[in-house]
């Protein structure tokens, strides 16, 4: 299953190259990797599962007891089947759907790839944080599915609604989760509904299983979240078509079934679903008798079949489930084709308005038998599948509980209206148009029509194997309260309530179908837009009511964030400082007046470092020079890291030297475009309550670290840890060991902060192109001006001559410098001393820094302290030669630095799946070398290189940015000058 999952991330990441390559013709090779889920679904027995399930776990946060758990039930089985069968038709349809001009064809092929790995891992999730995990990865795909259009704004606004309705919902059912499995002890998805502690539900335990409920009801569209999935009709078709039939509105119904163990034991919750569920299909019916896009009629067809589904899912009963299990399947093989087939005439014919389409099932046969077939079978119409299903859904309830058979006349009346619409789409899509223009006689492709045909098909063929299909079934709904007579997948069904309920359905819905104009009349007369006032109109319609909400967000929001974000950096910082004061002042006073165990100093050389660094704090703050005011913080720092070193600390004294000194380069940097002085500062009041602020701080940081420490209650970790890290880790330093091995996700999440760090720092910096070309010396054909001279004093005419021809060419008497880009600076510019330093110091500090990266794991170092070693000497490689030397020195982009150093800290966490071992699992391989012996290489030794180049891909950006780019400033402003 794991493998599954792992084939769409791959596939996902090579759509746009092979879109690139291929054109449209790329969804094929795409399409066979859910095709071959599918296939492997297929050959598995699903009636062994009820019994055997299969099961996959890896860990993946252990310490939180979160697995990477994956399991395969007939439920998940049924679902998977459905979402990698569809999803491989729907990417063969891609094929012939889209040109190979498409614009963003390749983002499309990829986005939808995974949205479908999404999916799967979705329904074979059982760990509640997976399930979460590819919940919110689904939302986040169909925002990106749904706005494909970027130009045009109704998808912008489609897909937004789309995110914050799921995107809400998902929060509120993570909630519910995390509830529910602190109640039953496990994250086990199968263990937390099959707990006993729901034959007892507490306040606490329905509260969760509600939160879970309303990220359920978000995703498939339930009243009030209901008008996203309208909206979403601003996708390509692909989309709707697999979205609606097999995907991301199908998750809520999941969530439901999966539930069912758990809601048995919740009639009220089971009462709620079933009133939501009936809304829902009742307004959803209505409102697709009065569309004229056929396409957005299907639309409001699935919010009507959500509900549908809703309402008989959420009874938790084993005729029910089996009947909910039934409609889902039916739902999907005869909705999926309808949609391909609105996508077709679309296409073909330029038009989705039933009032202008004209002959087209004269004119295509075979796409109006693919519509028509699936429409009737949406109608229930003997003896297809949906009729068969439906059939079984009418009978659970009437042989259910008396309140079930109330449900049962709210949902032949929605069926009524289903019927009605389905003749409504097919009149409209393919018979006569009165008054309408002759439309164009295309010919279409059979790879065009061939993938709805194929999912129509089943809607016939389920039908023959009606027997294995219901044995499949009844394993989903195995272990439910049964119910008094039940029901069985038949297309012949005894005479009863059940069989006169289909006819009537049948017969009042062609009724109402050949009276579409007076309906017609009905529906405007009771429509709120005709009596209502405007203000009652936005509470009666949900869209509007949604964006009016979103509306008086965005009004609070301006109204809030003036008052505490002004864009002053002083004003935000105290505000925040007071915040901090307020809470934790009042909390430190009533407390303990001095911890007992306070130690007062633990060396002599304390005495002499803590005033040091109290006068520069207090010097950094009164200076009014900038460039002081940084020196001055620098001190604080290294005061810091000597305090460290002194406590017996010296990886984390020598990490705070290089940040404190990489931070004081880039200061520098930056001060360069900064006036000299701050700005003065006239009102003593304000200066009062600066320095209130600083020492009321200071103090509350202080008491808040003493009282932290006193508060321990257990021994310090440090001393267990030193013999796991060097029988499990291989290392002699602990502390290096504990950042790439034990603690590896927190340094993995550190580095990729400094990512997205340093892939800001040019933008917020500079508005250019993230990457621009590097300019090399041997690319200059005269010298430039660089740091130009004020004035033209008489120099040597060889100082000034700029030749980085090699010496055959230039001849042996060419001036030389240090440094490979020496003379791109202004002779006066140029410090000869800073230059032969440079040269020397520049490749024993790169050494000194590959040494910190190999020694790290025995000695003080690491990939951190290493990375900072090279950064600062490409640096110096800046200060001394410029612009130029930087790229002599680093003739690399630096995005792609950080992104090898984060693809080899990602692959040193990924290769150990590949022999069969954990995430990050720890390996120490020992290889002879002649002379040197025996060498250790531990695997962390791999996570420590990415973390080394993800910091000098930082410091190189820093340097690009804020060195170069500034320079190239200056040299404009003198131009201008």
């Amino acid at each position: 299953m794991l493998s599954m999952l792992l084939a769409h991330l791959a596939a996902a990441l090579l759509g746009p190259w092979l879109v690139r390559t291929m054109g449209r013709n790329a969804f094929y090779p795409l399409a066979l990797v859910p095709a071959g889920s599918a296939i492997w679904l297929a050959t598995i027995d699903p009636r062994a599962l009820a019994a055997a399930p299969v099961e996959v776990s890896v860990p993946w946060i252990p310490a939180f007891g979160v697995d990477l758990a994956l399991r395969l039930d007939p439920l998940s089985w049924v679902m998977a089947l459905i979402a990698t069968g569809i999803g491989a038709i729907v990417l063969l349809y891609c094929a012939r759907y889209f040109s190979d001009t498409e614009p963003g064809l390749g983002r499309f092929a990829g986005v939808l790839t995974a949205f479908a790995g999404a999916m799967l891992g979705l329904v074979l999730a059982d760990d509640a944080m997976v399930l979460f995990t590819f919940w919110e990865l689904t939302t986040v795909f169909s925002y990106l599915l749904i706005g494909h259009y970027q130009d045009k704004q109704a998808s912008r606004r489609a897909a937004m609604n789309a995110l914050v309705s799921t995107t809400a919902g998902g929060l509120s059912m993570l909630v519910g989760l995390l509830m529910m499995a602190s109640s039953a002890g496990s994250m086990r998805l199968s263990d937390i509904v099959a707990d006993p502690m729901w034959a007892q539900a507490d306040p606490f335990l329905i509260t969760a299983m509600l939160l879970v409920l309303v990220g359920a009801l978000s995703k498939s569209a339930i009243v009030p979240t209901h008008f996203w999935l309208p909206g979403a009709m601003a996708a390509p078709t692909p989309v709707s078509a697999y979205l609606h039939a097999a995907a991301m509105v199908k998750a809520g119904v999941y969530l439901i079934l999966r539930s069912a163990p758990a809601l048995s034991h919740l009639e009220a919750i089971s009462i709620l679903l079933a009133v939501l569920g009936a809304a829902t299909m009742l307004l959803g019916g209505w409102r697709a008798l009065r569309q004229t896009d056929i396409k957005l009629l299907l639309a409001y067809g699935t919010v009507s079949q959500l509900g549908f589904l809703t309402a008989i899912s959420g009874l938790a009963t084993e005729d029910a489930v089996l009947a909910g299990i039934s409609m889902l399947l039916a739902h999907a093989v005869f909705k999926a084709p309808l949609f391909m087939v609105v996508g077709i005439i679309d296409k073909k014919f330029g038009t989705r308005d039933l009032r202008v389409l004209q002959d087209v099932g004269r004119v295509a046969p075979v796409v109006a038998l693919i519509g028509t077939v699936s429409a009737a079978s949406m109608a229930a119409i003997p003896p297809l599948f949906g009729f068969v299903a439906k059939e079984a859904l009418y009978s659970a309830l009437w042989y259910g509980e008396t309140w079930h058979r109330i449900l049962l006349i709210a949902l032949v009346a929605g069926s009524v209206l289903t019927v009605a619409y389905s003749w409504r789409f097919v009149k409209g899509a393919f018979g006569p148009a009165p008054g309408a223009p002759p439309l164009p006689r295309p010919t279409i492709p059979v790879l065009f029509w061939a993938p709805p045909a194929a999912v129509a098909v089943l809607s016939i063929a389920l039908v023959a194997v009606l027997g294995p299909l219901e044995e499949v079934l009844r394993g989903v709904s195995a272990g439910l309260p049964p119910s008094e007579e039940g029901i069985h997948l038949v297309v012949l069904p005894h005479l009863g309530v059940p069989l006169l309920a289909s006819a009537v359905t049948l017969g009042t819905g062609a009724l109402l179908a050949s009276r579409m104009r007076w309906l017609n009349t009905l529906q405007k007369r009771v429509s709120p837009q005709r009596w209502a006032r405007e203000e009652l109109q936005d509470w009666l319609d949900a869209e509007r009511l949604f964006r009016k909400l979103m509306r008086a967000t965005d009004l609070l929001a301006i109204a809030v964030t003036p008052l505490f974000q002004r864009g002053s950096l002083p004003y935000t910082l105290g505000t925040m400082l007071l915040v901090l004061i307020a809470l934790v002042g009042p909390v430190a006073l009533v407390g303990a007046p001095v911890p007992d165990n306070l130690v007062l100093m633990q060396h002599p050389i304390e005495l002499l470092v803590l005033p040091v660094v109290a006068l520069a704090a207090i010097g950094a703050a009164r200076s009014r020079r900038r460039l002081r005011a940084v020196f001055l913080i620098s001190v604080t720092g290294y005061g810091i890291a000597l305090l460290f070193l002194v406590a017996g600390a010296p990886d984390v004294a020598t990490t705070q030297v290089l940040v404190e000194t990489a931070m004081t380069v880039v200061l520098v940097l930056v001060l360069r475009r900064l006036p000299l002085h701050f700005s003065r500062r006239p009102l003593r009041i304000g200066a009062w309550g600066r320095w209130g602020i600083a020492i009321s701080t200071a103090v509350v940081l202080c008491g808040a670290v003493l009282y932290a420490a006193d508060a321990r209650s257990t021994d310090p970790l440090g001393p267990s840890l030193i013999e796991p890290a060097y029988e499990i880790g291989g290392g002699h330093n602990v502390v290096n060991v504990a950042l790439v091995d034990a603690r590896v996700w927190d340094t993995m999440g550190e580095i990729s902060v400094l990512l997205v760090v340093a892939t800001g720092v040019a933008s917020l910096i500079f508005v250019t192109r993230r990457e621009q070309g590097i300019s090399r010396v041997r690319d200059l054909s005269e010298r430039p001006s660089i740091w130009r001279r004020r004035a033209d004093p008489a120099l040597p005419q060889n100082a000034l001559d700029f030749d980085a021809r090699p010496d055959e060419v230039a001849g042996g008497n060419r001036w030389r410098t240090w440094l490979s880009a020496g003379l791109t600076l202004a002779p006066e510019r140029r410090m000869v001393i800073l230059e032969v330093v440079t040269r020397i110091a520049f490749p024993m500090t790169m050494m000194f820094s590959l040494y910190l990266l190999m020694a790290g794991h025995n000695h003080p170092g690491g990939g951190f302290a290493g990375g900072l070693v090279a950064g600062l000497a490409l640096a110096l490689r800046y200060i001394a030669g410029g612009r130029y030397e930087l790229s002599e020195a680093m003739p690399v982009q630096a995005g792609f630095v950080l992104g090898t150093g984060m693809a080899i800290a990602v692959a040193a966490g990924v290769l150990p799946l590949l022999f069969g071992g954990t995430i990050f699992a720890t390996a120490t391989p020992v290889v002879d070398v002649p002379l040197l012996g025996e060498l250790h290489f531990p695997s962390a030794l791999l996570f420590d290189l990415g973390v080394y180049l993800v910091v000098v891909g930082v410091m190189l950006d820093f340097l690009r940015s804020l060195g170069a780019q500034i320079d190239q400033h200056q040299e404009a402003d003198l131009d201008a000058r």
